[in-house]
């Protein structure tokens, strides 16, 4: 277990941020699954779901952002949960762009790759693995869109979302697999020790250009179109 509690560059968690938060919270205090599931509620809900400037940020960086997702949290989550001694690994994919529309729109989703590369955090706790991708969306985030989008199947699929029970999802950790996104995969890169091995080997394939408007126009508007989500008053 010991390659699964190592801190590399991007699970940095002797950063002043990162070490601050524990002891804030007091988590190193917990049992193993005490641990796991306030870190797993923290990393969910506190940090929102958004698009950070890119995949390959540390954890210390996506703690400051406030915000992250599928990759980017997959990052924070192990960071904290190694630095309270929890083995942790990354299990990487890509996912099908259908997932992400109505969160990119228009010209903007046409021209997005037709692969996201996607990864989830796998947790050893009670001599077992656990599957956490249920981390990416807050529930706040999720709570208004099942409320704008109702599925009469209760298949969805959009807005970050692509499960066969939008209407109750598994995202609550409990000795148990989460998902949230898991139906839209359609590429496995099988597992990596670390985010920093799995970058080395898979990078979000953007041409230059395409690189450029991500960064500098496209994430911004998904933001924006996430927190118009977040933040809609809904009268049920």
């Amino acid at each position: 277990m010991e390659q699964y509690l190592k801190a590399t560059s991007l699970l940095d968690y002797n950063h002043p941020f990162i070490k601050n938060l524990i002891q804030e919270k007091e988590w190193h205090k917990l049992s193993d699954i005490g641990k796991v599931k306030q870190i797993y509620n923290f990393v969910r809900d506190e940090i929102q779901f958004g698009y950070n400037l890119k995949d390959s940020i540390p954890a210390s960086t996506v703690l400051n952002d406030g915000y992250g997702q599928c990759n980017t949290k997959a990052t924070l989550l192990m960071a904290l949960l190694r630095a309270v001694k929890i083995p942790t690994r990354l299990h990487g994919f890509t996912i099908d762009k259908s997932l992400q529309k109505g969160a990119i729109d228009g010209i903007w989703y046409k021209l997005s790759p037709q692969n996201i590369l996607h990864s989830w955090v796998e947790v050893y706790v009670n001599e077992s693995w656990f599957i956490l991708e249920g981390v990416i969306l807050d529930k706040e985030y999720l709570t208004n869109l099942q409320k704008m989008y109702k599925s009469p199947s209760n298949i969805f699929c959009g807005f970050g979302v692509f499960t066969e029970n939008f209407e109750n999802p598994p995202i609550d950790w409990n000795l148990s697999n989460t998902y949230i996104q898991d139906k839209g995969i359609n590429q496995d890169f099988e597992i990596f020790d670390s985010p920093d091995d799995f970058y080395n080997q898979h990078q979000q394939q953007l041409s230059f250009i395409q690189g450029i408007m991500f960064k500098n126009i496209v994430r911004h508007l998904m933001n924006k179109n996430v927190d118009n989500i977040r933040n809609a008053k809904i009268v049920e």
